[in-house]
């Protein structure tokens, strides 16, 4: 016998595993591949409930004559949203909100910039400063919104004093369209400035300091470097501030409705619907003429279709510049 077959003749095979320990083995496995997945349902769970659900029976009540005054839900299919697009009222709603998000989001992110470059500096009591950023928008909007509305007040408005002591006349905030806009846009601009300063400055925080110290000795001033080092390094958090005003200007409620006063004036507006949002569009059907669940339901999905193609276009526009830079 040569000393490989002793050494096979001596070696033992291993135990074959008992039932219980199959066991085991299987409940770890399943442990191991399912205990992720557990972890998460929660969430998605909550989101099917809360999210999903109501936006499929939203598009489901858009397709129907649906009022709380009746029992009787109609099928019209795309009715709704054929009356909708119709409706010169929407237009003006859309407009309006293009305007203020306009002018609410481009100085309020520019502004955010400066600042934040600002806060990077060497200033006494940073830390004061960068709460002072914060402060606005902890405000509530309820609070903010009244505080702003005597400021643009016509007759006994700080604005128009102000305005008026230096010659300019006194102009009615609220029965212009313009300026109507204007002042809605100051308010969510006073509003959003601080909080978007603070993600710039949290962004600009990660920019190696190697980098503007030799920019430095390159003879770059601080604006030359906020616009040619920081702004293209802090680039994907732009896009999401952009993003994200975006979305939020397209849904702005609480700052006309109260610069109107509340009440139908609010609702609607002003007088002539010069400061109407989408939303203010859809609250006045939905709420203020007989519950027209169905046809502010089709206003919602709308917006909700406009939200998604204005993103969509932010975020190619800005990937466009990032590829050409």
């Amino acid at each position: 016998m040569t000393v490989a077959d002793k050494g096979t003749a001596g070696s033992t095979a291993p135990p074959a595993p008992t039932g219980r320990e199959r066991r085991q083995h299987r409940r770890y496995r399943l442990d191991l591949h399912a205990s992720p997945y557990l972890y998460i349902a929660p969430f998605f769970v909550l989101f099917a409930v809360f999210g999903l659900f109501p936006l499929g029976f939203t598009a489901w009540v858009s397709t129907h004559e649906w009022s709380l005054l009746s029992d009787e839900h109609v099928f019209v299919g795309v009715g709704n949203y054929e009356t909708l697009l119709t409706d010169p009222y929407f237009w003006n709603a859309l407009g309006n909100t293009l305007s203020i998000l306009l002018l609410a989001t481009v100085p309020q992110l520019l502004a955010a910039l400066l600042l934040a470059h600002v806060l990077t500096q060497r200033l006494r009591g940073q830390t004061f400063w960068r709460m002072g950023m914060l402060l606005p928008n902890v405000a509530s909007v309820v609070a903010v919104a009244v505080i702003f509305s005597q400021l643009f007040g016509r007759d006994f408005g700080l604005i128009n004093w102000v305005l008026d002591s230096l010659g300019a006349g006194r102009i009615d905030w609220q029965a212009g369209t313009a300026s109507s806009h204007v002042a809605i846009a100051v308010m969510v601009a006073w509003k959003w400035t601080g909080y978007n300063a603070l993600i710039y400055l949290a962004a600009m925080q990660a920019v190696p300091r190697e980098v503007y110290e030799a920019a430095h000795l390159d003879g770059a001033s601080r604006l030359q470097q906020l616009f040619l080092i920081t702004v293209p390094m802090i680039r994907p958090t732009i896009v999401f501030t952009v993003i994200v005003s975006t979305i939020y200007g397209l849904q702005i409620f609480a700052e006309p409705q109260l610069f109107g006063g509340g009440g139908p004036n609010g609702v609607t507006g002003g007088a002539s619907r010069q400061f109407q949002t989408l939303t203010l569009y859809l609250y006045e059907h939905g709420f203020n003429r007989g519950f027209q669940f169905g046809y502010a339901s089709a206003v919602a999905w709308t917006m909700f279709a406009v939200i998604v193609l204005i993103a969509l276009l932010n975020y190619l526009f800005l990937r466009r510049i990032r590829s050409a830079s």
